[in-house]
């Protein structure tokens, strides 16, 4: 199968961890790791570490779980129901996968 034909254009990323919904989330909103901390009224290192999956968002407080949701413009109800399990749609680019909402490289992060 000839894979340079190969359109994935309206596909999208399954979210089996919070950590990669939590990245993706916050470039398609164009924020960076520090912006969704301030955001959230937690430390920096703190919000790296959800994001990372060093530590399960799943496990922290509810309190701080809730910043963080909201600090990502998501509803806390849908986020604990795997609401956002489809993350946003893909299209092809020469330069790679790109969200399809905003333009952005899968691989590209936000300048700090």
């Amino acid at each position: 199968m000839d894979t340079t034909s190969l359109s994935l254009n309206g596909f999208q990323i399954v979210h089996f961890s919070k950590s990669g919904l939590l990245r993706e989330r916050r470039i398609t909103l164009g924020l960076t790791q520090q912006k969704v901390a301030d955001r959230a009224k937690i430390p920096l290192q703190s919000y790296r570490d959800f994001e990372h999956g060093k530590r399960d968002i799943m496990r922290a407080s509810f309190s701080i779980a809730c910043r963080v949701i909201e600090a990502l413009e998501m509803n806390i109800s849908d986020f604990y129901h795997d609401e956002y399990m489809f993350g946003e749609k893909l299209c092809n680019s020469p330069e790679g996968l790109r969200y399809q909402k905003t333009g952005k490289l899968i691989s590209e992060d936000v300048a700090e």
